[in-house]
Parts: C-alpha cells; sequence; structure tokens
C-alpha cells in the first residue's frame, strides 16, 4: 500500500450543521446504512477502456470517484464520533487472486483517468502477489467490489456492527451490451447519518455524465 495520504479534511460544526437532527437519528442504529441497486449506462467508458487497453474495472472506478468528489455527502465521514469532511476520496476493493481467495487494493485518486488506472495496474498486480488482507487505516476512502458473473437485481454486504464505518460501497456487475449500448447493474450503499437518497440521486447523475466522457477532467 503506497501513496496514499489522508490529505486536508474540514471538521463540521454539529450546532450549525443542517444535518444534525439527521444525524442524531441515525448515528446510532444497529444498521445505519442504506442502499440502492440500479442500471446505469457505461458505454463510453467501457469502449474507452477497450480502445486503449485499460482496465475497464478501474476506469469505471475512476469516474465513480471523479463523481464522489462533486457530491459532497459523498466525501464526508464519522470519525471517533466526529464528522468530518474530506478534500481528496480515495478507492479501496477486494481483488481476486489465482487461488481463489482475495486482498484488498487501494488506489490513490487522480484526475486523469489513464494516471489512475495506470497505478492502479500496478497495485492490482501487487496484491495478487500477496497472501494477506492489507487494511486501508484511514476513512477517505470508498469500498468497492465487482462481480462480473452477475446481472444483479440487490445485493447486501458483510459488516462488522462493533467498528466504526462510514465509507460508502458500491459494487459493479455484469455488463451487458446489447442494442449497441452497454449497460450494468450498480449497488450503492451509504451511511444514512451522512448521505440521503437525494444524494445518492445527485451522485447517480454525476457518475453517468463521468461515464459519458472518458476522456474528460472534472474540476
Amino acid at each position: 500500500m503506497h501513496g496514499i495520504a489522508v490529505g486536508s479534511r474540514q471538521r463540521i460544526d454539529l450546532e450549525t450543521w443542517e444535518r444534525r437532527a439527521s444525524f442524531e437519528l441515525f448515528r446510532n442504529f444497529t444498521e445505519p446504512y442504506h442502499g440502492v441497486c440500479l442500471r446505469v449506462d457505461c458505454t463510453a467508458t467501457y469502449r474507452y477502456a477497450k480502445e486503449h487497453r485499460l482496465s475497464v474495472f478501474l476506469s469505471l472506478l475512476h469516474r465513480s470517484l471523479v463523481a464522489a468528489h462533486e457530491v459532497e455527502h459523498f466525501r464526508t465521514r464519522l470519525v471517533d464520533g466526529t464528522v468530518w469532511r474530506y478534500d481528496t476520496i480515495h478507492g479501496g476493493s477486494a481483488v481476486g487472486r489465482e487461488n481463489g481467495t482475495i486482498g484488498f487494493g487501494h488506489y490513490p485518486f487522480r484526475q486523469g483517468l489513464e494516471d489512475f488506472v495506470r497505478e492502479g495496474t500496478v497495485e492490482l498486480e501487487r496484491v495478487r502477489g500477496r497472501d494477506d488482507m492489507e487494511r486501508y487505516p484511514d476513512a477517505n476512502l470508498i469500498r468497492f467490489s465487482v462481480l462480473p458473473w452477475f446481472d444483479f437485481t440487490s445485493i447486501s454486504h458483510a459488516r462488522e456492527f462493533t467498528r466504526e464505518d462510514s465509507a460508502p460501497r458500491i459494487t459493479f456487475g455484469k455488463i451487458t451490451d446489447a442494442n449497441g449500448r452497454c449497460t450494468m447493474p450498480v449497488s450503492i450503499h451509504v451511511h444514512h447519518a451522512l448521505v440521503d437518497g437525494l444524494h445518492v440521486a445527485q451522485f447517480v447523475e454525476r457518475f453517468e455524465e463521468a461515464m459519458g466522457a472518458p476522456d474528460a477532467v472534472f474540476p
């Protein structure tokens, strides 16, 4: 695990935060996560990755991180009972190995897709060559998974309820090519004390915009 820094973050004043009531309601729920599954059009990014011989998964992951940076609630985390808004969010994912086990890969965010995928590919190979499960120690992460075998319509995640965790979980499913368009199921699970359905909708809108312009660098 190399090159990932926490970077700058701002502490949110709960006394003046507009989400204070929602935060106080949901923060101590036994299961504070809520989620949706939906189908998205990934045609442009899929074809861009294939044409440039890039990892499709890492390309999609990058466009998801681009979207997350444009929705501040996806950059907000609960750490030791305090709410923080991070300037930069990185990616992490399960990585399959030849022996059927998995490890965890961690990918520093880069604005350019090809730079991100190039570095991420090195990380994938590094993790595949290990036999442990490294955990990223900080909160400024989105946890990704990919289930390329399934055109799923619902999904659940393993969770350790005694451990404080507020990172979003995003899963990509099987890509289907039909009538000239590529689509895939995506699941998005978020901590309700920090993120509402409206913010998930904003994220999805920006994710689709980013996938439609894979070579664009968004501010």
